[in-house]
This record gives C-alpha cells, sequence and structure tokens, in this order.
C-alpha cells in the first residue's frame, strides 16, 4: 500500500515575514493519518486551527493567504510547494504570527526543516485527485491573456511559462517543464527564490506588502540588472520559481494531484481560481488509492531524498 507520511519528530525555526515584517516562530509538528496540513495560530487568545483547503484561500495578493474567520495565515505556498515536493500529507504548523516566515525566499529552507525532522509512514492509504478530464481556466486576451490548465496524466507533471519584459529575465529561459517522476524536486525546483523588482518596493510598501524583502530573501532587480552579489542559483531561476510557486498553490487542494499542469504567466490567483474550477466539476476527477506501490506513479512510492 501506498501510505500517508507525516513527520517523525517536531522541528523549529524562526524568521521574519515577507510582508509584514514581523517576527515568526514556526514549529512543524507531526499529525495523525486524514488530518491533512493544518496550520495553527497559537499567538491568539484562543488557538485557531485552519485546515488548508481551495475554499480557505481568501487572497492572493503576492501570495496565498488562508482564513478561518478573522484568523488568518499569509503567504503559506512555500512551505506548501515542500510538502508538495517531499510527499508530506499530514502536518500541524504551529505560527505566533499571521505569516509565514519567507527565510531564504525559497522552499530549501522548509525542505531542510522536513527532511531533518525525518519523513514516516503511517498505516493509512494515500489518497490522490486523478483527473479524469481537462480543466482550464483564463483571463485576459492579447497581451493580457494568461491561463492554467490541468489535464489527466499518470503521475505529476508541471510545465510554465512566463513573459517579462526585463532584461535580466529575457536573457533567462522563461519556460520550464518539471516532472516528479524523473526529476528531484530538491535539487531543481526548491531553491529557486522570490523576485521583485525596485521599481515596485515603494508601491508595494505603501500598500502593507514586501516589508520583511530584501537581497537575503529575495531576487531583486533594477531596471536592467539583477542586483544580488550571488546571482542567480539556476539559470532559469524566475520560471522555476513560478514553477515553486504552482506547486505549493496546488497543494492547497488538500491532496496530490495526478495531473499534468501547464500555465502562461499564472499566479495565485489564477492557480486558486483553477483549484475551484476542478472542484466545481466532479465529473473531472476522482480520489484513487494505490494497494499496490508498483501500480503507483514513479516519484510517488519513496520520498524524496535529501540533496
Amino acid at each position: 500500500m501506498l501510505k500517508q507520511r507525516t513527520l517523525k519528530s517536531l522541528t523549529h525555526a524562526v524568521g521574519v515575514g515577507l510582508h509584514s515584517g514581523q517576527r515568526v516562530e514556526i514549529t512543524l509538528r507531526p499529525a495523525a493519518p486524514d488530518t491533512g496540513i493544518v496550520f495553527r495560530r497559537v499567538d491568539l487568545p484562543q488557538v485557531v486551527d485552519i485546515p488548508v483547503s481551495a475554499e480557505a484561500v481568501t487572497d492572493t495578493r503576492l501570495a496565498s493567504t488562508l482564513s478561518k474567520g478573522n484568523a488568518r495565515v499569509l503567504t503559506v505556498e512555500h512551505l506548501m510547494s515542500a510538502c508538495a515536493g517531499l510527499g508530506v500529507d499530514n502536518l500541524y504548523v504551529d505560527i505566533t504570527a499571521e505569516e509565514i516566515p519567507i527565510l531564504d525566499g525559497s522552499a530549501a529552507s522548509f525542505v531542510f526543516l522536513l527532511q531533518s525532522a525525518g519523513i514516516e509512514m503511517q498505516n493509512a492509504p494515500r489518497r490522490f485527485i486523478r483527473l479524469t478530464q481537462p480543466v482550464e481556466v483564463r483571463e485576459g486576451t492579447g497581451p493580457a491573456e494568461k491561463w492554467a490548465h490541468l489535464e489527466p496524466y499518470h503521475g505529476y507533471k508541471l510545465s510554465f511559462e512566463i513573459d517579462f519584459n526585463h532584461p535580466a529575465v529575457d536573457s533567462t529561459g522563461q519556460r520550464v517543464e518539471f516532472d516528479l517522476s524523473v526529476g528531484s524536486y530538491s535539487r531543481d525546483i526548491a531553491r529557486a527564490r522570490t523576485f521583485g523588482f525596485t521599481k515596485d518596493v515603494e508601491m508595494m510598501r505603501s500598500n502593507g506588502l514586501a516589508l520583511g524583502g530584501g537581497l537575503d530573501n529575495a531576487i531583486v532587480m533594477d531596471d536592467y540588472k539583477v542586483l544580488n552579489a550571488d546571482g542567480l542559483r539556476y539559470d532559469d531561476e524566475f520560471v522555476k520559481h513560478k514553477i515553486l510557486d504552482a506547486m505549493g498553490d496546488l497543494y492547497l487542494i488538500g491532496k496530490p494531484l495526478l495531473a499534468s499542469y501547464s500555465a502562461f504567466r499564472s499566479g495565485h490567483a489564477l492557480n486558486n481560481k483553477l483549484l475551484r474550477e476542478l472542484l466545481a466539476h466532479p465529473e473531472c476527477w476522482e480520489i484513487v488509492t494505490f494497494e499496490d506501490e508498483r501500480r503507483a506513479p514513479v516519484g510517488f512510492a519513496q520520498p524524496a531524498r535529501a540533496w
């Protein structure tokens, strides 16, 4: 049986929120089978549990935000991406402020935390959402067009194309494909950092965003070049970060997908819209388990190894 996974032990980190600039402590704790991933605001007078779901996403401005009542958790996508990449099904995420720490701006630090705690198999079948028919969402026309698409695939594959009119981005790959069956998430995707432009910083900060951002947790560009002294981690780091974000956004559906995802200029909002469109059409998907691991797609049977 292909089994659900959680952590062997708890693990802990401290950082700042990318948008809030607040100091935050995060503790990742094991959870029982079928718990899913649950964010817990332990700083509130009464602890509020916020289970992940597509419907719990309430804000997608530059990040994915989950809410329950008046409690919310900002910028969950990098941790969710690491969980998707390593195959973690059940997890409690305790935080002492409203935003997940940005750490180095990628998912690499979360991969390290999860790997350090260890991945443990649980005595319950891992449940997948398998696409049976294509689903697509589109917005805009002409130069403003963007879209995201899911279709049946025996595995998990993502392809993404970006379209930034900027010298530093134009000189790198603007399209990438990642297949979990042949690639390594930790090696190929996890280290790609979020990025931004100096010209947008003042506007974002006036709107209460990017208050904790800087060269130590993002790729920053002026009108011509990358300002980070160490340059890029991947030749195509910009589009790989979009794959990283998409894996996190899509895992908010609450179960791993068996599907091929493709997108052009998509972002957190359109990714969530795609999940809601999928859930609105139950004829396009089914829940499956694998009693025989050998029938599962390559890349899902064993927990992802370290770097």
